[in-house]
């Protein structure tokens, strides 16, 4: 959609108090919720458009007007759940003065959602169509907003600050990604470790990453001197 189209949909719903097919955002969440339950309980190949139609409550003509087919429905869903986790995370560390103590919150933040139940299914499920939706899987992982970038940024502000000493801010956030999920997430995945990890056992990995971290990029008095 055109932003002048938006902004037709956008007047059009201040004048007529009625959003246009296809447009109501309170709509689309609902299904989006509804295709959540779903795919989750069912898996992608198992699910069908009937089943979500049911569990969000909305016709089979609703659906199809915000989605297409199964594969877009899917998609967005998917899309949503990251990039809200995503931007979570973005306001959480913004509320930090501390590269450490927000390293901490990030780091309990990352783990106990990636390795959670819920987002280890779904990114099974990702992984169970990459052949068919290769660019599903690339968003899902990278795509233009997500956990890398936003430690990126939060780096950033305390290498500009003279806090931190780093060459490579990519490679940087990277590292901490990789130290601070402590192999959960590959044991999760993959069905080694069959519960999340204990909040101590978290606590444990994301301090020893944050040492390490430190040790690495951190400016000593004397440095800053």
């Amino acid at each position: 959609m055109t932003e002048v189209s938006k902004g037709s949909v956008v007047e059009s719903h201040a004048t007529s108090g009625r959003w246009a097919a296809g447009e109501d955002p309170a709509k689309r969440r609902q299904i989006l919720e509804g295709a959540k339950r779903v795919f989750m309980k069912l898996g992608f190949d198992a699910a069908s458009m009937n089943d979500v139609t049911r569990e969000a409550g909305v016709s089979k003509g609703t659906l199809y007007v915000y989605f297409a087919n199964k594969e877009e429905l899917f998609a967005a869903m998917i899309e949503s759940e990251r990039a809200a986790f995503v931007a979570a995370l973005r306001g959480a560390l913004e509320e930090h003065d501390d590269v450490e103590e927000g390293l901490y919150d990030f780091g309990l933040s990352f783990i106990s959602h990636v390795t959670d139940e819920k987002v280890i299914t779904a990114m099974r499920t990702v992984l169970g169509v990459r052949e068919r939706m290769p660019v599903l899987c690339q968003r899902f992982f990278k795509g233009p907003e997500n956990l890398r970038t936003v430690l990126h940024d939060y780096l950033k502000r305390y290498v500009d600050a003279g806090k931190l000493k780093i060459d490579d801010l990519d490679l940087a956030a990277g590292q901490f990604l990789d130290l601070a999920s402590g192999s959960f997430f590959k044991f999760r995945l993959f069905g080694s470790m069959p519960e999340p990890p204990s909040k101590l056992e978290m606590e444990r990995v994301i301090s020893g990453a944050i040492r390490v971290f430190m040790a690495a990029y951190g400016v000593s008095r004397h440095d800053a001197s």
